[in-house]
Order: structure tokens, then C-alpha cells, then sequence
């Protein structure tokens, strides 16, 4: 049994409890907050854009701190699972890898480069896992992507686009703030930079076009520039537009050597309204519809977290929660706001 204690009871920290209550191999056995209300269990005050709200919680025999350094001074605690603000990322990750812990990050790794690479160099010394808890690879419709081009089950990935697009966040009054939270592209867009980082490996160069909102990008088209003879040809769109009448779209469309798959899904009004179903065309005519149905919002923190502790317990890193993928990814991603910036081709 792992035992986890949970840093940070936001939104995110909520939904890593509770989907913890579903992997057999892991018990919670610490949280840490600051909020005197929230160590009692009283979380009805979280809410977040999908999912369950919060409510009064049994917290049971799990230990509740109000500070990091109580939480590091458990010696029960295998697992130390950070829930924390993004900008908090990288000095709680490196306490705990010092104080003998494994840790499960949450995304960004961190917003800056430089802190990113402590994170790792940390890791590496301390020979601690360092996992970061990029989500989107244990979604059925991705998990499946990356399973057919793993298999080349329809042949070589030729090319493709990805799309990931919020309605302005305007209730977060420090998402555009690029020393806080870094905007949507270190926030929204590095779910699929991160994706085609591990589908596709790291690209050489970029070129991103889009527009700014003070320091950071707003939204963007990029291209991903990739070597070799059958490189595939590859961009991703992402950022938030002004309305609010559709909180929440990602889409792809992926082209290999015998099919096209295709998804899109979207909300409208703050209403599930799925457009397009996972799809995949066959070269011979056939239109197949792959099972691909979450049982519901939490299935993929289960896969992740269940993958976390697989980890933990081979002792061995993780491919999906690499923390060298999650900075390459911030690394991309600081790229493309500096294409945008110059309207140039970036080497990465």
C-alpha cells in the first residue's frame, strides 16, 4: 500500500482525492492546507469546470497539516502529490524529493525553464520519482491515438492538428499573469504540447502565429517542425476566445498511411454537446467507432494516479508522468510565445 499526502485542497486536490479512493494500491494519508474550514472536511466551497463540487468529507484517520514541512515529517507518507498553484510547483517538489519522497506534480511542471530543470536535476540527485501529472495521454480518445501509432496498427502518423480552446477564464484574476499562473499556454495549450511530445518525440523548430495579451500569448497556431525523411507534419491551436458561450473545446484530426480518426468535443452553455465522437476513416471505405466512453469525470485521474503508483511501487519512472517530457513540453511552449513574439522560425 502507498501511502499520499495530498498538498493543496483546490479544485484539482479535491479531484486527486477522490480518485485515489478508487486505485486499490494507494490509501491518503495526509492532506496539507491552509484553510482551517478545509482540514475539518468541510470542502463545499470548491467547484471547479467539470466534475463533482465539494462537499463535507469524511476525512477519517487521514492526517490534516497545515503546513509542508508537517506533511514532509510524516514518515508514512511515500507519495507526495502537489496540488499547489503552479508558481508553488517547483520549491514544494524539491523539499520533498530532499526530505527521502517520491512526488506526483500536478501541470506545468513549473512556468519557468530554469525551474523546471532544478526540478529534474533534483530528481536525479535525490533519486526520487519526479512525476508530473499531465492528464491528457489517459483520456480513452488519446490513450487510443497513442495506442494505434505505438502499434502501427494503420501505418506510419503522416500529420495532423490538434485544437484546445477555454472561454476567457475572467474569473481567475492572474491567468495572464506569466510570473503566476503563465497564461493559456502554459496553463491550457501544454496538455497537447505535451501529447505531441510524446507521440511524436521533440521537434527542432517551431513557428507559432497568434496574438498577445500584455507578456503572454492569448492564442496561437503552431507548427511543429520535426526531422527526417517521413517526419509528419504536425500543429496544434490553442488559447481562449472573448465568448462564453462555449466554455470548453478539443478536437483532433490525425492522418496515417490507412486512416483518419477524428475527434472533437466541446460545451455549450455549460452543457456536454460532444460534435464528433472518436472516428476513425479507413482507407477501404469503413467509418468505426472505437469504444472509447469514459465511465465518467474521474477515469482518467484514476488511470493516471493508478499509473503514479505503479511507479512508486517498480521503483522504475513512468513514461506518460515523465518529468523530462513535462519540461520539454514548458520548454515548447516558452518557444512558441517567443515565435509569436518575433514572427520567426525558433530552434529548440
Amino acid at each position: 500500500m502507498i501511502n499520499v499526502g495530498i498538498v493543496g485542497i483546490g479544485f484539482m486536490g479535491m479531484i486527486h482525492y477522490l480518485a485515489y479512493q478508487q486505485v486499490r494500491e494507494t490509501r491518503v494519508k495526509a492532506i496539507v492546507s491552509r484553510s482551517p474550514k478545509k482540514r475539518t472536511g468541510d470542502w463545499r466551497g470548491i467547484k471547479g469546470n467539470f466534475g463533482p463540487e465539494g462537499t463535507m468529507m469524511d476525512l477519517g484517520d487521514v492526517a490534516c497539516y497545515e503546513s509542508l514541512d508537517q506533511l514532509l515529517d510524516d514518515p508514512q507518507v511515500d507519495l507526495v502529490d502537489i496540488c499547489l498553484p503552479a508558481v508553488m510547483h517547483a520549491d514544494a517538489s524539491i523539499r520533498a524529493m530532499r526530505a527521502g519522497k517520491h512526488v506526483l506534480c500536478e501541470k506545468p511542471i513549473s512556468i519557468s525553464i530554469g525551474n523546471a530543470e532544478r526540478m529534474v536535476e533534483t530528481a536525479q540527485e535525490t533519486r526520487r520519482l519526479l512525476m508530473i501529472a499531465q492528464v491528457l495521454p489517459f483520456f480513452p480518445e488519446y490513450d487510443y491515438i497513442r495506442r494505434i501509432a505505438g502499434q502501427g496498427t494503420y501505418g506510419r502518423l503522416w500529420g495532423g492538428s490538434f485544437k484546445r480552446v477555454i472561454a476567457d477564464p475572467i474569473r481567475v484574476r492572474e491567468y495572464f499573469d506569466p510570473s503566476v499562473v503563465g497564461g493559456p499556454l502554459i496553463d491550457l495549450h501544454i496538455h497537447d504540447v505535451h501529447f505531441i511530445r510524446l507521440l511524436c518525440g521533440m521537434p527542432v523548430r517551431v513557428y507559432s502565429r497568434g496574438r498577445m495579451r500584455g507578456e503572454v500569448v492569448e492564442f496561437a497556431t503552431t507548427d511543429f517542425l520535426f526531422e527526417g525523411e517521413h517526419a509528419p507534419l504536425i500543429t496544434a491551436a490553442g488559447g481562449v476566445i472573448g465568448q462564453q458561450g462555449r466554455p470548453f473545446n478539443q478536437a483532433f484530426e490525425l492522418y496515417f498511411e490507412d486512416a483518419t480518426v477524428l475527434y472533437d468535443y466541446h460545451t455549450l452553455d455549460g452543457e456536454s454537446d460532444g460534435s464528433m465522437p472518436l472516428t476513425v476513416l479507413t482507407r477501404d471505405g469503413k467509418i468505426l467507432r472505437p469504444e472509447s466512453s469514459s465511465g465518467g469525470p474521474l477515469d482518467a485521474f484514476k488511470a493516471e494516479l493508478t499509473e503514479a503508483a505503479g511507479a512508486v511501487e517498480n521503483g522504475s519512472p513512468s513514461p506518460l508522468l515523465d518529468g523530462i517530457a513535462a519540461r520539454d513540453a514548458l520548454l515548447l511552449c516558452h518557444k512558441e510565445t517567443e515565435s509569436v513574439r518575433t514572427g520567426r522560425f525558433v530552434e529548440i
